[in-house]
């Protein structure tokens, strides 16, 4: 569905003009798609998921002190342009919450576990990534980047979907009717990420062309980071001593960015369209194929040590 919903985007993009204007719906359809994802996380597992430190610690330090440290090195091959690099960061620095627990189950990780610490992992990256730009960017950031998207981004994507999800769970232990509604909405996640997926792919690809010698050069990077990042997430897990399905999540997580929840985050940046959301872009339609190779590589990782258990 996900591959399917990027090869309809290209098309309509290809061939319907005026595609672009579906940038309106962008952030319609994240919010969607986060409230069916933390509606799958019910709020004991949620509990359950944040008193489980040694997978939290983990998974915290691979993706904001490990991660940012490779990215530091692979910043030194992006083009020396304030706005590409910008993209860059922005999708780079933040973990995905989204179709990682997909690519997660595929891969025999600890899905349940990491869906469940997907809230903490979203809010922690967003109060994290402007201070991370700073530090990358110095003082060219503050041309860049402005509080009014990264506060208007908290409030109605992430904050207001979270409190609706954590309502309705809520509503579902005292009413019938809202119970069988929430076990309906079980299977909304991937549709509602596959409409996402659609949505963005079909607003931003037009916009490709325009920024398509920039895509090319940063498009090294990206493949970089898809090789090393798991990789290291796996090393982490190890070194806090996880069972064999917590390590391949923390794998997942490090080598899947957020780049459909910072989409309008590189919207908002002065004078960055078309540039900054097609650099963003080009690390979604490089990502998605690794994921593949994710799902047979990370699914081995520790299989010796599960197969002698």
């Amino acid at each position: 569905m996900y591959f399917a919903a990027v090869a309809v985007g290209v098309l309509v993009a290809l061939t319907l003009p005026g595609a672009g204007a579906l940038e309106a719906v962008i952030n319609p359809a994240l919010a969607i798609m986060l409230f069916a994802t933390f509606l799958q996380v019910p709020l004991g597992e949620l509990r359950q998921a944040l008193a489980n430190i040694r997978f939290l610690a983990a998974l915290f330090a691979t993706n904001f002190a490990v991660i940012p440290l490779v990215v530091g090195i692979l910043f030194q091959f992006v083009p020396d342009n304030p706005l590409i690099q910008l993209g860059v960061l922005l999708v780079l620095l933040t973990p995905c919450i989204d179709y990682v627990v997909t690519f997660a189950y595929l891969g025999r990780a600890d899905a349940r576990l990491l869906l469940a610490a997907t809230p903490a992992l979203l809010i922690v990256q967003m109060l994290l990534l402007p201070g991370y730009l700073h530090l990358f960017l110095g003082e060219s950031a503050t041309g860049l980047v402005r509080a009014g998207p990264f506060v208007d981004a908290f409030l109605w994507i992430i904050a207001l979907p979270l409190v609706l999800a954590a309502v309705v769970q809520l509503g579902a232990g005292r009413v019938t009717a809202v119970r069988h509604a929430v076990g309906t909405l079980g299977a909304f996640p991937v549709p509602a990420t596959t409409l996402v997926l659609f949505v963005v792919v079909a607003a931003v690809v037009p916009r490709l062309g325009e920024a398509a010698g920039a895509a090319v050069r940063v498009a090294p990077v990206y493949l970089a980071f898809a090789v090393v990042a798991p990789l290291i997430g796996w090393m982490m897990a190890r070194l806090f001593r996880l069972n064999a399905p917590g390590g391949r999540a923390v794998a997942f997580s490090a080598g899947t960015r957020n780049s459909l929840v910072v989409l309008p985050l590189a919207f908002a940046v002065p004078h960055g369209l078309p540039l900054v959301p097609a650099i963003v872009v080009t690390q979604t339609l490089i990502e998605l194929p690794c994921e593949l190779g994710y799902v047979r590589f990370i699914a081995r990782l520790g299989h010796s040590r599960e197969a002698r258990a």
